[in-house]
């Protein structure tokens, strides 16, 4: 009996160690972003005060990249830790229909799960709007309210739902990102006995580009356009340019509408900035304000006009560059405050998230974790940033260059320190053919392991050569 009893206190007392010790994560997923905010720059007229912030006091990545430019493929790469070209997950593929994924991999909050967190979500996290019970502990289902409109104001193609760009006068409760984000505030507010996972997904700036009428009204008369030469497309291969296929384009230039579109993303951008902002209020009025890491980031980047076309799906700089935050708001952490301007893959976020915790991960699991780079921002990590769509088509991002290849082999290159919006196409051009030599051996092939081989020797900006660490 008295054995008895000293297990149950032995076992008490490291319950309640764990969740003294071990970090919340509050992990905040954004859809359709792209770097248009004010700690990016990718527009001077973004207004994000709330996420500026939060850049400003944690780590901000200002050259991250998603592994995939659609929802589904980066959303899959980063929750199971795997790239496309290791897993096939190149199209869209729902993990709710699809069981099979659950018995292949381990997802990040269903890892964090069996590893004693509770875990929560609301929102959109996977690209499916609803929750399995093998990942989470809680996660919210929304109410649907009929938005309502500002008369007259706006853009609209037709009647069709999707192809929206208008200001909404419906309270902001009803609006799903509100949400959301009110589930987030309420997890804040218990009290937890076990460290937490708490996964808020933010749907907007994804289409429809509807968001409340103030944040419509706040922006300028006239929304400043992206610089677009005419010649743009002239030097890029015929593989590119059928990703730039879309019937939008066609009909947003028909009625004259491409400032009104960019004025409805901006207005989105703000809003879910705004929610981002409530958010992280909560938490910092919270009593977990001192043990929770923070990481936002968004799935993708989107075209504004670029490559005259509005959308995503492509292996240009608009679509694969994303918002990436990470503030450690823990004492003992140490954790650098400032811009880092490496390449990084939003793939890192597995391992990250699992270094945090002090968990270890499954072995088919890609990446790096980037903690060393929270203590030491000019730290070189060993793992390229990449981006797939499609197989066969992959981007490799240096810190300073571009390599794209086709499946068809076909190529780019891009040099960013003088050609940031990429119009040059420089893969044809002799002079950089040791560059693009020394890009190619990052390219995915038939296996992880032929990935592997050139991280252990990749040295893009002559940094000394680094080995791969094992976990």
């Amino acid at each position: 009996m008295k054995f008895r009893k000293l297990i149950f206190l032995s076992t008490l007392f490291i319950s309640s160690l764990s969740a003294e010790t071990a970090p919340n994560i509050l992990f905040i997923a954004i859809d359709d972003m792209n770097d248009w905010t004010g700690f990016l720059g990718g527009h001077p007229q973004a207004q994000t005060p709330n996420m500026d912030t939060l850049a400003k006091a944690g780590v901000n990545f200002t050259n991250a990249h998603c592994s995939a430019p659609g929802c589904s493929p980066s959303r899959n790469a980063l929750l199971y830790g795997i790239e496309p070209f290791n897993s096939g997950l190149y199209p869209f593929y729902e993990h709710e229909i699809h069981q099979d994924l659950h018995q292949k991999y381990t997802s990040l909050p269903r890892l964090l799960k069996e590893n004693s967190y509770n875990t929560y979500g609301s929102g959109k996290i996977h690209h499916g709007p609803k929750g399995d019970s093998r990942e989470w502990t809680g996660y919210y289902e929304p109410k649907n309210f009929k938005m309502s409109y500002a008369q007259g104001e706006g853009y609209q193609v037709g009647k069709s739902h999707k192809s929206s760009f208008r200001p909404t006068i419906s309270p902001y409760e009803e609006h799903l990102d509100h949400q959301f984000v009110d589930y987030g505030i309420d997890i804040l507010s218990q009290k937890h006995d076990k460290p937490f996972f708490l996964a808020v997904g933010i749907v907007k700036p994804h289409l429809p580009f509807n968001s409340p009428k103030a944040f419509f009204d706040a922006l300028p008369a006239v929304i400043s356009p992206p610089e677009i030469p005419n010649d743009d497309l002239k030097d890029i291969p015929k593989e590119a340019k059928s990703f730039l296929k879309t019937r939008d384009d066609k009909q947003f230039k028909k009625d004259k509408a491409w400032e009104d579109v960019r004025r409805a993303y901006l207005a989105c951008i703000s809003w879910a900035d705004y929610n981002v902002g409530r958010l992280v209020k909560a938490l910092e009025e919270s009593e977990y304000a001192d043990n929770t890491i923070i990481v936002l980031w968004s799935d993708h980047g989107y075209h504004m006009g670029e490559k005259n076309t509005f959308r995503k799906f492509t292996l240009w700089e608009e679509s694969t560059r994303v918002p990436f935050i990470i503030k450690d708001l823990r004492p003992e952490s140490n954790s650098q405050k400032g811009n880092c301007h490496q390449a990084v893959s939003l793939i890192n976020i597995y391992k990250t998230i699992a270094d945090f915790a002090d968990i270890k991960v499954p072995n088919y699991v890609d990446g790096v974790s980037l903690s060393p780079l929270l203590q030491d921002l000019s730290k070189k990590i060993n793992y390229p940033a990449i981006t797939s769509w499609g197989k066969g088509n992959y981007s490799i991002r240096s810190d300073h260059w571009r390599y794209t290849r086709y499946h068809d082999e076909t190529e780019e290159l891009y040099f960013h320190k003088t050609d940031a919006h990429e119009w040059h196409n420089l893969a044809q051009n002799p002079e950089y053919e040791n560059k693009k030599n020394e890009l190619k051996k990052l390219l995915p092939k038939s296996s992880q392991d032929t990935v592997q081989k050139h991280i252990a020797t990749w040295s893009l900006q002559g940094a000394d050569k680094i080995s791969k660490k094992s976990k």
